[in-house]
């Protein structure tokens, strides 16, 4: 059977919703008509609905938002942040390290550090609340709806990209994302489809055209 591609006869998407995302899942956004998050699945262990990838000094680093445990059949609007862990702290922390001197970091921070000074619960409004605030960044106008329940089979016309954008994608097996190469902050390889962070941090307004450029057919 032939994979199912995006494309231009698909109007709109279904997808999950992630933390700090991926180049590769906000190219996603950018070429549907209509979005819906995934708010009425169950939570998913080893995914990006809780962490992100960024580029430090030395390596690549994970940042995970810690949840409660014995909660991988939950669903993911229930889902709690374990805040007895000051994941809070550490990501902020990263974020500096690794980004402080990037071009774009001074003049972006008014709206990342509140995210890390306020309390929060679920890890649905924390994801949600991020990727609100990197579409505005990126200029982009996403046509955003949350679902309201779970369909196993999406009814014909909605691409559905539910787990298909995951940490063991290859970049030949990216979705909607061609990597192109940017300048980042640190090394000599460039490395493709750290969070979405890694390119505004770096290339502030031009960000877009990067994404623009890496489009797939």
């Amino acid at each position: 059977m032939e994979k199912e591609q995006p494309g231009s006869q698909k109007s709109a998407l279904l997808i999950d919703l992630h933390y700090l995302p991926c180049i590769d899942y906000i190219s996603g956004l950018m070429q549907f008509d209509q979005v819906l998050l995934e708010a009425r699945e169950h939570y998913q262990k080893q995914s990006y609905r809780n962490r992100c990838y960024v580029q430090t000094a030395n390596k690549i680093d994970v940042l995970t938002v810690p949840v409660q445990q014995g909660t991988t059949h939950q669903p993911i609007r229930d889902l709690r942040i374990a805040n007895d862990q000051p994941w809070q702290i550490h990501h902020w922390r990263c974020l500096q390290a690794a980004y402080g001197k990037a071009p774009f970091f001074d003049y972006y921070v008014p709206d990342f550090e509140p995210v890390y000074r306020k309390s929060w619960t679920f890890l649905f409004d924390l994801t949600n609340e991020l990727l609100t605030i990197c579409l505005k960044l990126m200029r982009l106008k996403v046509n955003l709806s949350l679902t309201e329940w779970y369909d196993k089979t999406p009814p014909v016309g909605l691409f559905d990209a539910r787990s298909r954008i995951n940490p063991r994608n290859a970049p030949e097996t990216y979705v909607f994302h061609q990597p192109v190469s940017y300048q980042q902050n640190f090394g000599q390889k460039f490395v493709p489809n750290l969070s979405i962070v890694d390119l505004l941090f770096c290339q502030g307004p031009a960000a877009s055209d990067v994404l623009l450029a890496g489009l797939r057919e």
